[in-house]
């Protein structure tokens, strides 16, 4: 029994072991067709752009606020109620429009004696150069002394100039009288209503603010090599709030601080688009250097990392880069791509490769 039992065993062992080859033998079958499916490179639909060096103009980009060419805060050299403040905030006005007006009823009591001294002032005159005339005729027939007709002509003389310091009082007064009513220096948006009727107006308080916003001005600080070659009415890139702007140098000058200038430039603004106010830039130029620009579509986005796919032996690998100045259309590569290089544009934003880059 022993015997026939240990020749059994080497037989089925036998058995089973070529059964587990034809196995084994199947799945290493399967195994190397899935090697080659995977070895297949993974490809991205899209565009392919091979890289080149390009030409970029470098810029130093200076912030600063786009603030209006004209703005006042207007006021009165008056002590008094304020009666009527006619505007509001966010009217319209014209240059010379009625904006506040001030209580001036003691000043018509004043204009009546201003009136009444330049009656007398004339009445003076007239009867200073009657007895000049007389006394002149007088003298020239040598009924008169001289005495008695210098002094008739200095009679005259006073009565001249009580007669102008009489008008020029009256001149005085119109102009006090002016500033009962506050009027508008320039057309513009009212942007700030400091005072209501009943308000007690005193010499030099604010009432009403007015802004011309027709024309910006982007005031930016810059250091001496960046301001180097600008010159009065050359034009500069800007942005305000994002939106891209033209504008004109104004002029440079020094700033406080050291090795700082100011630069100024204003931008027109006749169609109200820009607001005044808002955070601005102003792109001054450094000059132009070589290196890499790619699409923005180009670019893919995981995080804080940015990335695009590169084709390089048949195959497309998503590869991280570094990333320079960034415009609406473009991106500077300043690492991770070199020219020659070949990058594809995808169809998609979501288009991304199955393998993964280097």
């Amino acid at each position: 029994m022993t015997t026939k039992t240990s020749r059994r065993v080497p037989a089925l062992l036998m058995t089973g072991l070529s059964a587990g080859a034809l196995v084994l033998g199947a799945c290493g079958s399967e195994l190397k067709q899935d090697e080659r499916a995977s070895a297949v490179p993974a490809r991205v639909n899209g565009t392919p752009l091979t890289l080149k060096d390009t030409t970029i103009a470098t810029t130093f980009d200076a912030s600063g606020v786009a603030e209006p060419m004209q703005q006042a805060m207007v006021s009165t050299k008056l002590m008094g109620t304020v009666t009527a403040v006619p505007v509001h905030e966010g009217d319209v006005v014209r240059a010379g429009q009625v904006l506040a007006e001030i209580d001036a009823r003691d000043l018509t009591a004043k204009a009546a004696q201003v009136s009444a001294s330049i009656a007398d002032a004339e009445a003076m005159h007239k009867e200073a150069t009657a007895h000049a005339a007389r006394f002149t005729a007088l003298y020239n027939d040598s009924a008169a002394t001289k005495a008695q007709y210098d002094a008739a002509m200095t009679g005259l003389a006073r009565a001249e100039a009580g007669l102008r310091a009489a008008k020029a009082g009256a001149g005085e007064l119109d102009a006090v009288r002016s500033y009962a009513t506050v009027r508008a220096p320039f057309s513009g948006i009212v942007t700030m209503r400091h005072a209501d009727p009943g308000t007690f107006a005193a010499p030099g308080m604010p009432l009403v603010t007015v802004q011309d916003a027709s024309s910006l001005r982007i005031s930016v600080s810059a250091p001496s090599n960046a301001v180097r070659g600008l010159a009065r009415g050359a034009k500069l890139t800007a942005t305000i709030d994002g939106q891209p702007v033209t504008a004109t140098i104004e002029g440079v000058v020094p700033a406080n601080a050291g090795n700082l200038f100011t630069v100024n430039a204003t931008v027109s603004n006749r169609d109200g688009a820009l607001r005044a106010g808002s955070a601005a830039t102003l792109s001054l130029p450094l000059g132009a250097t070589s290196g890499i620009v790619v699409p923005v579509s180009a670019l893919m986005r995981d995080g804080d990392l940015v990335g695009v796919v590169v084709r390089a032996n048949g195959a497309d690998d998503r590869r991280w880069v570094r990333l320079g100045t960034v415009t609406a259309t473009h991106a500077e590569v300043t690492g991770g791509l070199k020219a020659g290089e070949v990058i594809v544009i995808p169809e998609t934003a979501a288009a991304t490769p199955t393998k993964a880059g280097a």
